[in-house]
Order: C-alpha cells, then structure tokens, then sequence
C-alpha cells in the first residue's frame, strides 16, 4: 500500500517550499513512519517512486535528516553486518586508532560459525586502525571480537551499544550479537540503520573506513596481503557496476537476515542515504540493484517530494528547566537541567515523540498526544 499524502496546490509547482511567501509544504502526522506500506508525499513533478522487493526500505536526506520515503520503516528485522555500523560509532572512540594490541585466546573466544574473518592470528600485534579496516572492508567478526575486548568486553560492547541506539533514538534495536551475527532477539530495523548511518558519516573516522575501497592487512612475517569492500557499489566487483560518488557504508548478509545495506552518496555536494533489508527477488546482489534505484530516485525527487518523517524524530530531547527568580538582590540567570544519557535512554513515549517537534516538525500538542497513542498501539502489534 502507498500513501502519498496530498500537499498544498501551491507547492506543486515543485519551486522551493521555504522560498519567501511560499506556504510550507504539509507536514506529516509523527506516526506516519509507523504505518504499514511505503510512506511518500509527491508534489507534482515527482518522480515515479521505485517498489523494491525488500521487506523494508528507507530513502533520506542525510544532510537535513528528512525521510524521503519509506516502507515498513520500523519492522523489525536481523540486520546482520549492517549492525556493524552501532557497533563502530560504540567502539571508535573507546580506542586511539594508532594504538597496538596483541591479539589473545580470550580475544577470539565465541565467534560465531561461518563468520566472515579478515584473518586476526592470536600473538599478532596489530594497530588499531588496522583492525577497523577489517571490521569495514571484509566485514571481520575476528576483527570486531578484538576491539570489543578493547571496549570492555563483549556483553558490554553489547550493552553500550544499545545505550547508544536509544541516545541516537533508534528504538527498534536490540542487540545481541555486536558483530551481526545471527542471535536470537537481534534486531534493527530500516529507520534505525538510517540513523546509525547517517551519525557515521559525521564522524571522520568512521566515514574514512567506510569509504575505503582496497587495503592491506598484515600478514605473518612482516608481509600484508590485499583486503577489498565487499561493499559491491563501492568496488563494482562481481559484475556490479560501481555507484558514481558513493560514500559507503556496509552491506551484510546472514542466512536469516538475507541480504542488508546501508548505502549514501554524494552528488554536487548533497548526500542521499538508502537502507535494505532482505530483497526478496533477485539473486545476492539484487540488494545493490534496489539500492541503487533508491539512489536514483533518491537525487530525482528532492525538491519534488515533502518528508514523511526525519531521522531525528526520536532522539530524546533535553528539556529546559527554568527555577523560580530569587530576591532581586541576587539576580541570576535561569538556567537548562539538561537530561543525562541514561534519563536520555529511558525518556517516556511522550518525550520521544515530542522530539518531532524540536526536529521542526512543528505539530500542535493534541497532535504529539494522538501520535503518543498511536504510536504505543503499532508498538504493541509489531512485539
């Protein structure tokens, strides 16, 4: 099912909806995201929205956080290694990247069979940075077990990871398994591997790696050997054609999961981000195909299109508490109790999504207190 939300006939020009005295652009309901089917609001002009075979899909804006279209954008689903992307913006800063470390028994312990590997040896001493090559390039989950040692351990890499996934309010998350791999309860779902994405490419880091097409990593002896993406847009390996100013950012691929990715781009300055999880046709590099139609569309439509949501929709806002004046003897400033992360990471259903509103949403207080209900019924059918 598509809904594609009428909008004011003075937009349909498809000329800027923030120029002066220009109406803006209807704004979405906050639970419009929650809604099943692919979400699109077109302005006359726009192009024909794609329908790929992916049980979810996402198209944003990854400058202004505004989500072009989506469909079932909150089901939750395994997202295999595009989990990698939480479990960097995690771990990136927990370690300096030019930092050695000797890689133990313990740092390999329970990794998962059928595991994608770089090639981490036990009594090898590796750079940090290294290590996060293997991580982005070939997906290592050997690579991942070491520097989720180096974070604190495993379960509590785990745990961070989703503090962390609640502070970037990506609320259909729940992590198991830090590297990906198959667990039970593991879950994302389109929106939040949009948001993970998305905060990735704001971190130097992070966007660096992600980007790489070819490295090396070492080897026994001194010798290194090459290491490629198995990010097919980004390297054009194995027949796929290689996406024109593609950023990143990770692919993954699990028998339960299927085929996922996170995919952003650049053109002429502007950054379009897709997300897929589990194409249903196709072969197992179907996935790249539909990203890359959702690339596309992605360019063609902005301008053409009003947002049927933002990425930064959820994130739970700090809200300013002002103290009642003292005698004017003692004049002071009022001051903001800003929210902690953990008060963060449990704020209420109606904190959560009032942060529409500070996203410039802009929605009257009975439509936040509708979207509340409405958004607490879908969570209860989707588990």
């Amino acid at each position: 099912m598509t809904l594609a939300s009428p909008v004011s006939a003075a937009n349909h020009a498809g000329a800027d909806p923030g120029a002066p005295g220009r109406p803006k652009p209807a704004l979405p309901q906050p639970a419009l995201l929650e809604g099943e089917g692919t979400q699109v609001r077109l302005r006359d002009g726009a192009p024909e929205t794609p329908a790929p075979s992916a049980l979810s899909w996402l198209v944003a804006d990854a400058d202004s956080g505004e989500v072009l279209a989506a469909h079932d954008a909150h089901a939750k689903l395994p997202p295999a290694s595009t989990l990698k992307t939480l479990f960097a913006l995690t771990a990136l800063p927990a370690v300096p990247s030019g930092a050695q470390h000797t890689v133990t028994q313990a740092d390999l312990a329970g990794i998962g069979e059928g595991s994608s590997l770089v090639g981490v040896v036990q009594g090898h001493t590796y750079q940090v940075s290294d290590l996060w090559r293997g991580v982005f390039l070939n997906s290592g989950n050997d690579a991942v077990h070491v520097l989720a040692a180096l974070n604190g351990g495993w379960q509590q890499t785990a745990d961070k990871m989703q503090t962390k996934a609640h502070a970037l309010g990506a609320l259909d998350t729940h992590v198991v398994s830090p590297d990906g791999y198959d667990a039970d309860g593991q879950v994302s779902s389109a929106y939040d591997l949009a948001v993970f994405g998305r905060a990735g490419l704001r971190n130097p880091d992070f966007a660096r790696y992600c980007s790489t097409a070819q490295s090396t990593f070492p080897g026994n002896d001194g010798a290194s050997f090459g290491i490629a993406n198995t990010n097919r847009l980004l390297t054009g390996a194995d027949g796929v054609q290689r996406y024109p100013g593609l950023v990143g950012i990770k692919n993954g691929y699990t028998t339960n999961a299927g085929n996922t990715l996170v995919a952003a781009a650049k053109r002429n300055g502007h950054t379009i981000l897709v997300t897929l999880m589990h194409p249903q046709q196709g072969g197992g590099f179907e996935v790249y195909e539909e990203a890359r139609q959702l690339l596309d569309w992605g360019f063609d439509a902005t301008g053409h299109v009003d947002p049927v949501g933002s990425l930064d929709a959820l994130r739970p806002v700090a809200h300013e508490t002002r103290v009642a004046a003292p005698p004017q003897h003692a004049p002071t400033r009022p001051h903001a109790a800003p929210v902690t992360a953990s008060a963060a990471a449990s704020a209420s259903e109606w904190q959560q999504t009032a942060g529409l509103v500070a996203a410039g949403v802009g929605l009257s207080a009975a439509a936040v207190a509708t979207a509340v209900v409405v958004r607490r019924r879908n969570r209860l059918a989707r588990g």
